[in-house]
């Protein structure tokens, strides 16, 4: 894949994310929604920075079986239980992006919502990648 990243300076410059992401390439992946399940099927980890870090290891996993890499990530939307919880923790859950993932960050947002599929869940994440 190719990804061109677009950050208009018209825009408030992106932290941890892109304004926007072209990319091209022959296969689109489609990654369901993560948590913080084990292979047990078991929520693991009783913070946001803890179920976060699980789920974005699950999101790629699932997306390297695919063949693909984070770097062909173009959209990841980001479902949290408590925004105000994912905002004090931003920074770490940066680092622990850049760790997991690299800095080629796709486009995405996050949202609030009330509950996930599993109660404990306290965040989870879902994409497209664009493969080569």
């Amino acid at each position: 894949m190719t990804a061109e990243r677009v950050n208009p300076s018209e825009l408030s410059p992106p932290t941890g994310f892109s304004h926007a992401v072209v990319a091209t390439g022959t296969r689109v992946v489609f990654l369901a929604g993560q948590t913080a399940l084990d292979t047990d099927g078991k929520i693991t980890g009783d913070t946001l920075p803890e179920q976060f870090e699980k789920a974005l290891g699950n999101l790629l996993t699932a997306l390297r079986a695919a063949g693909g890499t984070p770097a062909d990530l173009a959209r990841v939307t980001v479902y949290a239980t408590d925004v105000a919880d994912y905002r004090r923790h931003a920074a770490g859950l940066g680092r622990t992006w850049r760790r997991l993932a690299g800095r080629d960050y796709p486009a995405m947002a996050v949202v609030e919502v009330v509950r996930l599929w599993d109660e404990r869940a306290l965040v989870e994440l879902d994409g497209f990648a664009v493969l080569p």
